[in-house]
């Protein structure tokens, strides 16, 4: 092993051979960059940007050279930068660099191991969940993003670091957002760090400016163009739609194995990079192109391909690989590596988009597209994130693509049409627009730093919930994310931030091991059989996985980390510890293996709003305590299981499927969701009566339904509620004397304002309980609406003393010239626009524009007014009235608010018209001089 006291230095003229990444070197040195630069590379995939850049960068901070050369050699009078973990007299700063997949991060480490002629783990190493490979002589380690995000929370300074590169930033992956702003933040504070961006998309500008925002900290772009080769793309669209309700349908699958075979067949060389959206996929596709080839050798006696399952032999011309996360790190290696001239077979190579980018399969020149991606969504109406399997981008597409002419001409299959494909969005959205924000969020909290930093902010209503989760998860104390001890604690754990819940809690109410083991399961990127998590925890156990030894280690150690600084009993109101006792508290690591009731127990307290029952009548369907129904897959083992703690819930459409999950009984249910217990009365007013029912509940679970006798409260708010729904004229059939009062009142408001009420029906039926309150008893005994007095408790909102002066200010009859006192009929309240006199008689200030006020009606006999010049006025002389003028058949003759005007201009033609109609009636010449008659000529009257 190196001697970590002497820097190592890097022949990038060898590292960079034959790659056009290597042009960046002198891009660099002519650049005149800071010393501790902050950087954005534009370099298209297959360059080899991963292979070059971080022993440049490592080279270039350690002050080996003034300009660095193809050689690596260094020229004199250089100088370092001040204050740098370069400087002479010290160890050389690590360069630390983010790849976005565990496999990304171990291949690239071991290829520049090997063009270093190092072993791996001395010079250039590897940091991803549950492995390590570094040594003190590492200047070079390759980590996914979410290890670096872990040592920001834990080391802010990053002490030792000199630079960070983080690679694959058009992306947009969530963590690398996070890991973005965070760096950015911290090379203001510290100068010697330099901080380099790395984008295979043409969106390195922005990033330039995101990167460097003045002239304090400028950011210098370097690009490179790639080696570009032919490109044959062929069309291959499928009969039926790729996608169902229930996800990808098994005829697509079919198509994109025959698909490939098709293309083993056109193409005479060169491997088969095949595209699934996920590992389920990736599976299936793979089990049926291995069927298609062996059924091809069958039939061509031994003349053609032969298929082989995983490593091939001498005489297999046709391997069939899968790779995703799941695939085992001994398997990623070996399809990763370079072939060398005996490894002459074919291979067919069945991935995730976890091949889109940062990886270069060497000897692929075929691609089959899907033309389907899986990504996460957050439903933030149901309350609920998942995977769901989508169309790709165009820009996806086109990565995708391109990796069939990385080395040399090839050609691309795409399972779509051309019509389809112009219908595809352009680019992917970025996942802070579509994920579960709650692990991100926390992670700024406890960062404290500048959120303004991130590439876009956090969306609104998103971040909303996540701080609602964090709260009940007693990760923060508030809105203003002041963050607490079990916060932090979470926010340490390598897990998403509800299985951190469950670990801490699980560990109190079991054992630090047992907790730490059901949360390795529930971490776990195995698919559980049937979505069955206690098969996993079988099928785990039994294959002596070593990813999940590691990670159960892991997290065992960090439970008894918590549990021993004393923060084991901060649970948040969510997560049930209030039944400790009743489960029989365990202070040590008993050697108890975990069982499936623990299981389910852990699941439970790390995912309380998915525990779920079984809807009555179904055996797969289930309601989960956030209040959203969600199915178990056919081929499930758990179908009428009654109670479920479900660990992954899956988004296809509309329909939400459980992916993972473990039965339980009430019991567990209610001790896990305990904070989530709560009993509701409720009441509702039908046919007269009242109805109530008290309910327990765990969140939007009804345990049970009990009829009650309602109380008054109780009563009262049910009515309210039924006259909000139907209507108050329809609950309350109030009297014409209600209603005139009402619509008296409704004019004042409208005219005058404050004091009068406010006597729409909007308002009074949200205000039921504030002024008539014994009413709404009376009603709930069962007394019939429309004989209970509601106009004396509409009275109770006249004020005073204003109310004195009801009647002069809106009286309800008018006297008119011959002596009848006629009724006033009101405009209806709720269709008055309420107007202001305030400042009306203010010359320094304009009054406001009033809305008109419609005038109440006084509809009389047209005899009766005889004599009547000026209309009657109310609400002190602000309004007039609208006289309805009716025949002696009390028909509308005529409607008017002048009747100087009508005397002298109308009257003529209504008498001409109407006197011999009516020939027992006065129509006198002269109405201004004639007396007013309530009767006939004959009356007198």
């Amino acid at each position: 092993m190196p001697d970590p006291s002497v820097p190592q230095t890097f022949d990038l003229a060898r590292i960079g051979a034959g790659l056009p990444a290597a042009a960046l070197i002198d891009e660099l040195n002519l650049a005149e960059a800071a010393p501790a630069p902050r950087l954005v590379v534009e370099a298209p995939p297959g360059t080899g940007k991963t292979t070059v850049v971080p022993p440049m960068i490592a080279e270039y901070l350690a002050g080996t050279a003034g300009s660095v050369s193809l050689a690596g050699e260094s020229a004199a009078g250089s100088a370092r930068p001040a204050g740098s973990a370069g400087t002479a007299g010290t160890e050389p700063g690590r360069i630390i660099v983010t790849q976005p997949r565990r496999m990304a991060a171990r291949a690239a480490a071991r290829r520049l191991a090997t063009l270093t002629g190092t072993r791996l783990g001395e010079v250039v190493g590897f940091t991803v969940r549950g492995e390590s490979r570094t040594s003190a002589a590492t200047r070079i380690e390759f980590v996914t993003t979410g290890v670096l995000l872990s040592r920001l929370l834990r080391d802010p300074e990053l002490t030792g670091v000199a630079g960070v590169i983080l690679d694959e930033v058009h992306e947009r992956q969530l963590d690398t957002d996070l890991a973005f702003a965070m760096c950015r933040e911290l090379a203001d504070l510290r100068e010697d760090l330099s901080l380099v961006v790395m984008s295979a998309t043409l969106d390195a500008r922005l990033w330039a400016a995101r990167l460097g925002d003045g002239p304090q900290a400028p950011s210098t772009l370097l690009s490179v163009a790639a080696d570009t080769h032919p490109l044959d793309v062929r069309w291959a669209p499928a009969k039926e739609r790729p996608l169902d309700a229930r996800g990808v349908t098994w005829n697509f699958l079919d198509h994109l194995a025959a698909t490939t075979a098709r293309a083993l067949t056109e193409t005479g060389e060169g491997d088969v990079l095949v595209f699934a959206p996920g590992a389920r996929e990736v599976d299936e596709v793979a089990s049926r192109v291995r069927r298609q080839v062996a059924a091809s050798a069958d039939a061509k006696a031994g003349a053609g391909v032969e298929a082989s399952a995983g490593g091939g032999s001498d005489s297999a011309l046709v391997e069939v690989h899968t790779l995703t996360g799941r695939t085992p790190a001994k398997e990623q290696d070996t399809i990763l590596r370079p072939r060398t001239d005996k490894e002459r077979n074919r291979r067919v190579i069945v991935s995730t988009s976890a091949a889109e980018s940062a990886l270069t399969i060497d000897g692929v020149r075929i691609v089959v597209d899907s033309g389907l991606s899986r990504g996460p969504r957050l439903d933030t109406r149901r309350r609920m994130s998942g995977l769901v399997t989508m169309r790709e981008s165009k820009a996806s597409g086109t990565q995708r693509s391109g990796r069939a002419a990385r080395q040399g001409p090839g050609v691309a299959y795409r399972c779509m049409s051309e019509a389809d494909w112009a219908s595809l969005p352009e680019h992917t959205p970025p996942e802070v627009a579509t994920s579960d924000l709650t692990s991100a969020v926390v992670a700024l909290a406890v960062w404290g730093g500048d959120e303004s930093l991130l590439p876009d902010p956090l969306p609104a209503g998103p971040k909303r919930q996540a701080v609602d989760n964090l709260v009940a998860l007693g990760a923060v104390e508030d809105s203003a994310l002041h963050v607490t001890e079990t916060g932090r604690a979470i926010a340490a754990v390598p897990a998403s931030v509800w299985s951190a819940r469950g670990l801490l809690d699980g560990a109190a109410l079991l054992s630090p091991a047992r907790a730490a083991e059901a949360v390795a399961v529930i971490e776990s990127e195995q698919r559980a059989p049937g979505a069955d998590l206690s098969a996993l925890l079988r099928q785990l156990r039994r294959s002596k996985d070593a990813r999940f030894a590691q990670d159960r280690k892991r997290f065992a150690s960090i439970a008894r980390e918590f549990a021993s600084n004393g923060d084991g009993g901060d649970a948040g109101d969510g997560t049930g510890n209030g039944g400790i006792g009743d489960r029989g508290m365990v202070t040590g690591d008993s050697g108890a293996s975990l069982t499936p009731e623990d299981l389910g127990l852990v699941t439970a307290l790390s995912y309380p709003l998915q525990i779920a029952r079984l809807r009555s009548a179904s055996d797969s369907e289930y309601l989960l305590a956030s209040g959203t129904a969600a199915s178990l897959p056919r081929d499930s083992s758990l179908q009428g299981s009654p109670w479920l703690a479900i660990a992954e819930v899956g988004l296809s459409g509309s329909r939400a499927i459980i992916r993972s999950a473990v039965p339980i009984d009430v019991d567990t249910a209610e001790l896990a969701g305990a904070g989530l217990l709560h009993t509701e009365e409720t009441a509702k007013f039908d046919g007269g009566k009242v109805r109530a029912v008290r309910r327990s509940r765990l969140g939007g679970i009804e345990l049970t339904s009990t009829p009650i006798q309602a109380g008054p409260e109780l009563a009262r708010r049910a009515i309210a509620e039924s006259v909000r729904d139907r209507g108050a004229r329809e609950v309350l059939r109030p009297s014409e004397a209600f209603e005139n009062l009402r619509t008296r009142l409704g004019l004042l408001r409208a005219v005058f304002g404050e004091p009068w009420p406010d006597v729409t029906w909007e308002h009074l039926s949200v205000t039921l309980d504030q002024w008539c309150p014994e009413t709404l008893d009376r009603i709930a005994k069962g007394s019939d609406p429309a004989r209970v007095d509601l106009k004396s408790a509409l009275r109770t909102l006249l004020p005073w003393p204003e109310a004195a002066r009801l009647d002069e200010l809106a009286p309800t009859h008018i006297e008119v010239p011959s002596g009848s006192a006629i009724r006033l009929d009101y405009p209806e309240p709720d269709l008055v626009e309420p107007g202001t006199e305030s400042g009306a008689d203010d010359e320094s200030t304009a009054a406001p524009e009033r809305a008109e006020i419609p005038s109440p009606v006084l509809a009389v006999k047209l005899q009766e007014c005889f004599g009547w010049t000026d209309v009657p006025r109310v609400c002190d002389g602000r309004v007039p009235v609208t006289m309805h003028l009716l025949s002696p058949a009390r028909r509308p003759l005529a409607v008017t608010s002048d009747l100087a005007s009508f005397w002298a201009n109308v009257y003529a033609h209504v008498r001409a018209e109407n006197r011999g109609r009516y020939p027992k009636h006065p129509w006198p010449e002269d109405p201004l001089t004639a007396p007013a008659a309530k009767g006939t000529k004959r009356s007198g009257r």
